[in-house]
């Protein structure tokens, strides 16, 4: 999935150019090349499909030329991921009725790739011989306000995959204190938003708790992959109710499953998220750029990739970045300003 808009990382990133086609942690891949780079092994890049942004087409054509151009598929319009995964799941099925399914977003970061891979095969065997709908949980660190989070039932594993319980409940973002509560039982885990299942669950899911979705795409069947698909999609598109997955299905089936994982998982919503997820200086500072020099600077995230020479000294906590003619400098504490800073 890679439609999502912002500037959460702005200047780097803006809604013309988000931060899945950017490279975000400096290592020469960005964020979507880095998801497309981790399923490498597991899925042939003939199998993966990307569902975007009409504008954002091109780009990922231009990021990703492996993935097929029929494997694109073009949204008009912004409507949250229920449209989004019932559109590309109708489209496989019409070509392949046992496919197995990963849905992830394009904007994540994964650490240790190895062990992601392991649990996403695992998942997968899972998948293949059930009917269960599957979402990765990630073992939270820190009392996280920012992610939502999952309940499992941790009483009983699934008989198919030890690793594998049911889910007792969806939680929203929590306050603090919430936070802190979740974060002291071993049963809760942060809402990674990847999903794994076989594409009959989840279009026979969609069929039952989102009828009128699911009417729109099965009604294109006929027209997938012939030249009137997108001309219908465009028509047919913005009907469809603007609901995530998680309110559409996810708080509604009953055969929900978590597969508990640890892989070094974040979503990336933050300036410091990308602090957190970065390595470090002896002092705290990430630097994501060539030729940065720190005096007297601790607990700083910088990220300045335009071959510029760039001298900071006697800052504490504060992001620094820049993209073309604009330069931003702002404490940590007051990122939630950004996107305020970003409309003036």
């Amino acid at each position: 999935m890679a439609g999502g808009v912002g500037s959460r990382f702005w200047p780097m990133s803006t809604p013309d150019y988000p931060k899945q086609f950017i490279d975000v942690l400096g290592c020469g891949r960005t964020l979507i090349q880095l998801t497309f780079d981790r399923f490498k092994g597991i899925c042939p890049a003939e199998n993966v499909w990307v569902v975007t942004s009409e504008k954002y087409a091109e780009e990922v054509k231009r990021q990703l030329p492996e993935v097929a151009d029929d494997h694109i598929l073009r949204e008009p319009c912004r409507r949250n991921t229920a449209p989004c995964i019932a559109y590309v799941s109708w489209k496989i099925k019409s070509i392949n009725p046992k496919a197995n399914m990963v849905v992830t977003p394009s904007d994540h970061i994964v650490m240790d790739v190895k062990e992601f891979q392991r649990v996403i095969r695992s998942a997968m065997q899972f998948t293949n011989s059930s009917d269960a709908i599957l979402t990765l949980g990630m073992k939270p660190t820190r009392p996280e306000t920012g992610y939502g989070y999952i309940e499992a039932d941790l009483s009983y594993p699934s008989t198919n995959n030890k690793e594998i319980y049911r889910v007792d409940s969806f939680k929203e973002k929590p306050d603090l204190a919430t936070a802190e509560r979740y974060v002291k039982k071993s049963s809760f885990y942060w809402n990674s938003g990847i999903f794994v299942w076989n594409v009959n669950t989840i279009v026979n899911a969609l069929r039952v708790y989102q009828p009128s979705i699911s009417k729109v795409f099965e009604r294109l069947l006929p027209y997938y992959f012939s030249e009137k698909e997108q001309e219908l999609i465009n028509q047919e598109f913005p009907t469809c109710e603007n609901i995530s997955i998680d309110y559409a299905i996810m708080e509604k089936a009953d055969e929900i499953f978590v597969f508990p994982a640890d892989f070094g998982w974040s979503d990336l919503g933050t300036w410091g998220s990308l602090l957190a997820n970065s390595s470090k200086d002896p002092h705290g500072n990430a630097l994501i750029g060539k030729n940065i020099k720190m005096y007297e600077s601790r607990n700083c995230v910088v990220h300045t990739t335009q071959e510029k020479k760039v001298v900071i000294q006697g800052l504490d906590g504060y992001i620094i970045a820049e993209k073309d003619d604009t330069l931003l400098i702002c404490r940590l504490t007051e990122e939630q300003r950004i996107k305020e800073f970003s409309a003036e």
